[in-house]
């Protein structure tokens, strides 16, 4: 299992209920890894996307206890069990956390890679990824040239799990 996120300086990755900053090259870059696999998030997140659609050409799974089906392309789990269940059918490394923050920090111990937009800039924010840099278990393997977007700095980094953390997987 993989995660991407984007991220400011802070690791910061939300504020009320939106993405920090929209940078089209981040797009294409979520669009390019995430097309024909399976993206895995919680209520927050669906609710955040366009029409509160599920995104097309991936198999979308939502981890809420809350959430009522509203659409037959999308799959629900209540809990991680279920969760895990469910994901046996897929190659884990078709299988994509992209958030919000709980899922995020309930599903980092099984992720292996994570792909990160650094944004070069502070936001506010009040909803954060883990900061992969002060985690013995995470190493930067790739770091991207730096890239621009209407003043807007930022890069995109690779971090693989060096480490098994307490209780995750491998």
């Amino acid at each position: 299992m993989k995660a991407i996120v984007a991220v400011d300086l802070d690791w910061g990755i939300g504020y009320k209920g939106n993405l920090l900053q929209r940078i089209p090259e981040d797009m294409k870059l979520f669009k390019r890894m995430t097309l024909g696999k399976v993206v895995v998030m919680g209520r927050e997140t669906f609710e955040s996307l366009p029409g509160k659609k599920p995104l097309t050409d991936r198999i979308n799974i939502l981890l809420s206890k809350t959430m009522q089906p509203t659409d037959d392309k999308i799959i629900i789990c209540r809990s991680l069990g279920e969760l895990f269940e469910q994901l046996k059918k897929y190659d884990p490394d078709d299988v994509f956390v992209i958030g919000g923050e709980s899922i995020y920090t309930q599903l980092l111990p099984y992720c292996t890679e994570v792909y990160v937009t650094r944004i070069k800039n502070k936001y506010e924010a009040d909803k954060y990824f883990t900061n992969l840099d002060k985690e013995e278990a995470w190493e930067l393997v790739s770091e991207g040239d730096p890239q621009n977007y209407n003043d807007i700095r930022f890069n995109f980094l690779r971090y693989v799990k060096t480490s098994s953390l307490k209780g995750g997987k491998d």
